[in-house]
């Protein structure tokens, strides 16, 4: 085996390697925001939608409410969460507007920790990207807006929006009404993507030690 082969293919994997960590972490979900999941999410359908809600407060404070915009959703019903209490609130003509969840008295999300908050929403919006701000309080009394949207040139803001986009509608005006999927599948998409990626960057650092491990065997038998 050429030695000069051997360097270039070495050279070509750690690349490969080096690309698709990168691909990885742009892939990631951004960490530290307040996000918004929805399995199965499309127009005019109904979805599980799970906010995940990081403590990001400087000084330790708990956070103790949260309050989300829902605009064009027909009903929704939230999960209960141990500790919380929830309020979903409605126009004149019975859609919902917002929902809020609020802390038992010393409860919260405390530091390093997250909260999950999920609602059944009914008669999603038909529109391609359903936008929900929501505001973090937390015990200190300082509030958190998580209202931006991105900018012109796509780039992510500093509180950016929760945001979902949604699918189309399924043929014959059917949609997934029936086939509402259990919070703990949707929250756990984005660990099973995350995982995906690590499993790819896996095997391309084996590949590269596997070619570097023949090409030492190929070196000391020419010695």
């Amino acid at each position: 085996m050429n030695s000069s082969w051997i360097a270039r293919t070495a050279s070509a994997c750690a690349a490969a390697a080096i690309a698709a960590t990168v691909v990885a972490v742009a892939a990631a979900p951004a960490f530290g925001h307040v996000t918004v999941s929805g399995l199965n999410a499309s127009r005019g359908g109904s979805a599980v939608l799970v906010f995940r809600v990081p403590n990001e407060s400087a000084t330790g404070s708990p956070t103790v409410e949260v309050a989300v915009q829902i605009s064009g959703v027909t009903a929704a019903d939230t999960e209960a969460v141990p500790g919380w209490k929830a309020v979903v609130r409605k126009d004149s003509g019975r859609n919902v507007t917002d929902i809020t969840w609020t802390a038992n008295s010393g409860g919260g999300i405390g530091p390093s920790q997250f909260g999950q908050f999920s609602v059944l929403a009914n008669g999603l919006p038909d529109i391609e990207k359903l936008t929900m701000p929501a505001v973090q309080t937390y015990a200190d009394g300082q509030v958190v807006r998580w209202d931006q949207e991105p900018a012109g040139d796509e780039s992510e803001p500093e509180r950016p929006a929760p945001s979902l986009v949604l699918a189309a509608k399924q043929s014959g005006g059917v949609n997934n009404h029936g086939d509402i999927q259990p919070a703990a599948s949707n929250s756990g998409s984005s660990s099973d993507t995350t995982a995906r990626w690590l499993g790819a960057i896996g095997i391309v650092l084996g590949g590269l030690g596997l070619i570097a491990a023949l090409g030492l065997r190929a070196v000391r038998r020419k010695s």
